[in-house]
């Protein structure tokens, strides 16, 4: 039995909310309106008026009244991390599935395409069902910003701001952003959206320079520094066949891989500060190995050629472990088993963690390699002594105790598990081992390389595996079982006589 006040406290937090999603969802009516901008420029799509104008109506109308608690109250509730991740997957939920809209509507894509084409947007997965030749521009740049506002999950952050210190360091926490820019969160968000406008800007203006159409600088620019990977062409980055812009994109990809607290560090000129960063340091040791070794066994006798190897190696493990999923267009299959299997372990390790990367994030990976040095280590230390270890993050030092390692143990253990399960059902209906670890690899860490399995014919249920994979890879496992654990708890609570 529990009290009526309790119940009533909780039934008072959900209205609140809900309140807190229909916020969301009236950002999202005007981000569908922002597309309809280039209807200007490209006259002969406006055919696709109606396309987004139907779906932005809904998501105001029904943003509205959900929102009607925070427009008629003061909300004087704390969120907790567990009320933050159930507000970040419900809206999360009803974003991606109302953003479907404009390719259902526009007569391209059936529902389930038209939904996976969402989900691999906002959760910056890249992987498509569509052929970008046939596609209208309009619904290119739909792509390309669903990625831009879902890789700094501008939604959530911008929310976590107007609900301010009381609330809002929980869903701050939800959205996976642990590292606090400056004390304040309403400040540290303000940073964040200021440092990812510059980059975006900075990107859009070097693409151009080095002759890349303002269009596809737009696309690209939104999407590299999202570490999303939608194109505005079939052929990628390799369309363009210039190797400046494929710095370019290097540069951009890495950027968007770096946690925004690190961003902060380089660009208030702590250089030496910035590399010291422990998942900094990481990053290019591991870009440092596995790009020569790649190179020198699998791509060098391939194409007979140092600077080709070089150039088609770096960009394509770049591309892997930021979990952008750009790529030259080169054949996955001519480069063999070796180069693949070095591709899905950077897949999986991911990016920076507080950053718009995917995958189980560098810094777990660093803190569970570390640990295993610190292990050894302890053999040969006297037993009198006492160490306390820990790594570097941005500002600070964080100590490492056992409980992290256990935490960071079982979320891998968990990754993999689902990993596994994912591969398992592409195993099921007929793909091969090797082409299913790729794909599914890609799709959990939110990446977007494809060596072909995902296509606009794949099996429903393939696609539908993929749905899910690329949410539970963007939004955290423990953040998705929490939300929804929090959500039955409560639906039993109240219904208690």
């Amino acid at each position: 039995m529990i009290s009526m006040k309790y119940k009533e406290i909780l039934i008072r937090k959900y209205n609140y909310i809900i309140g807190y999603i229909g916020v969301i969802l009236l950002g999202l009516s005007i981000a569908l309106l922002l597309p309809l901008i280039f209807l200007f420029i490209f006259g002969e799509e406006s055919i696709l008026v109606r396309s987004f104008l139907i779906p932005a109506v809904f998501s105001a109308l029904l943003g509205f009244i959900m929102s009607t608690p925070i427009r008629k109250g003061n909300n004087d509730s704390h969120l907790t991390l567990h009320e933050g991740g159930v507000i970040v997957v419900l809206s999360w939920l009803m974003v991606t599935f109302i953003s479907a809209f404009p390719f259902l509507l526009s007569g391209e894509l059936n529902f389930t395409q038209a939904l996976f084409e969402s989900v691999s947007g906002w959760t910056t997965t890249g992987l498509s069902v569509v052929d970008e030749s046939e596609i209208a521009n309009t619904l290119i740049f739909w792509r390309s910003l669903m990625q831009y506002l879902g890789g700094a999950g501008i939604a959530v952050t911008l929310l976590a701001a107007i609900i301010g210190p009381s609330g809002g360091m929980g869903l701050y926490s939800a959205e996976g952003r642990s590292d606090k820019l400056l004390p304040n969160v309403f400040k540290s968000i303000k940073l964040i959206i200021i440092i990812y406008l510059g980059y975006t800007f900075s990107g859009i203006i070097l693409y151009m320079i080095v002759g890349m159409p303002w269009f596809d600088s737009i696309i690209h620019s939104f999407s590299a520094l999202s570490t999303g990977g939608f194109s505005s062409r079939p052929e990628s980055i390799g369309a363009f066949d210039s190797l400046a812009i494929e710095l370019v994109t290097i540069i951009l990809m890495i950027l968007g891989t770096t946690n925004f607290a690190a961003h902060h560090v380089f660009l208030r000129g702590k250089i030496k500060e910035f590399f010291k960063i422990g998942e900094i340091k990481f990053m290019f040791i591991l870009m440092g190995i596995t790009i020569p070794v790649v190179i020198f066994v699998a791509l060098f006798p391939l194409y007979g050629n140092f600077a080709e190897s070089l150039r088609f190696g770096t960009f394509e493990l770049i591309s892997s472990i930021t979990t952008t999923g750009y790529s030259t267009g080169v054949d996955y299959d001519s480069w063999g088993s070796f180069a693949v299997f070095v591709i899905i372990v950077l897949m999986i390790f991911g990016g920076g963690a507080g950053s718009t990367a995917g995958g189980v994030k560098l810094i777990r990976i660093y803190v569970l390699f570390k640990s295993v040095v610190w292990h050894i280590q302890e053999h040969f230390l006297p037993k009198n002594i006492v160490r306390e270890n820990y790594i570097l993050k941005p500002g600070e030092k964080f100590y490492v105790y056992q409980r992290h390692i256990t935490q960071f143990a079982n979320f891998l253990l968990l990754y993999l598990a689902t990993y596994i399960l994912g591969v398992l059902i592409f195993l099921a209906h007929g793909f091969q081992l090797e082409d299913s670890m790729f794909e599914f690899a890609s799709t959990l860490g939110t990446v977007g390389l494809s060596v072909g399995l995902t296509s606009p014919d794949a099996p429903l249920f393939i696609l539908w595996t993929q749905i899910f994979g690329m949410l539970l890879g963007r939004l955290e496992l423990y953040i998705i079982f929490f939300a929804f654990i929090r959500i039955i708890k409560d639906i039993k609570q109240l219904v208690l006589k």
